[in-house]
């Protein structure tokens, strides 16, 4: 499935304050969260942010609350399902974007994106992994997470391949400010 910008809208599930410090390559999954979130800012593509038990958990950690604050507004959706299609909100929001791509990004891969995955997919959205901006507490847990999601029916993709995807051409303002996202 080739992604398409017009169609394409970005979710990110619960990064957040407490449950950070526990994940694998925290450090890396926050830093390709922001290049991934301010990319799709610039490409014009909608983002959904959830946080999961926020009482229990936090908020959305602070550097990427900035990025939302700088792009899209920090506006998170709130759940107590670990699929975010459990939350009545966001489902209305995901539906009044009207996109059927769907590219996924967050924590932990073997839980809360894992389910979401597994009902967007039911839903007939066709959803891309961006891998290296999710993963889980231990690698295997990310591991089999991921093999899950895509035997459920994914694409696997990365931060990179995704924006450069949904770019298409260079020589452009977009592709200039892409690239410094990327270096």
């Amino acid at each position: 499935m080739k992604l398409d910008r017009n169609n394409a809208a970005l979710v990110v599930v619960d990064v957040q304050e407490r449950l950070m410090p526990v994940i694998h390559d925290a450090d890396l999954v926050a830093q390709n969260l922001d290049r991934l979130v301010r990319g799709c800012h610039i490409l014009g593509i909608p983002t959904i942010l959830t946080e999961q038990y926020v009482k229990g958990l936090g908020a959305t950690i602070p550097s990427l609350r900035a990025t939302f604050g700088e792009t899209y507004g920090y506006q998170p959706i709130e759940k107590m399902t670990f699929s975010a299609m459990g939350a009545d909100s966001f489902a209305a929001q995901l539906g009044a974007l009207n996109r059927k791509q769907v590219l996924i990004a967050g924590v932990e891969s073997h839980v809360c994106v894992y389910q979401t995955v597994r009902d967007l997919v039911a839903a007939g959205f066709a959803v891309t992994l961006i891998a290296d901006a999710m993963s889980s507490r231990t690698p295997a847990n990310k591991e089999i997470g991921v093999k899950r999601m895509l035997a459920d029916g994914a694409t696997l993709s990365s931060t990179e391949l995704a924006l450069f995807e949904l770019l298409v051409t260079s020589g452009t303002d977009e592709f200039r400010a892409i690239s410094k996202l990327v270096k």
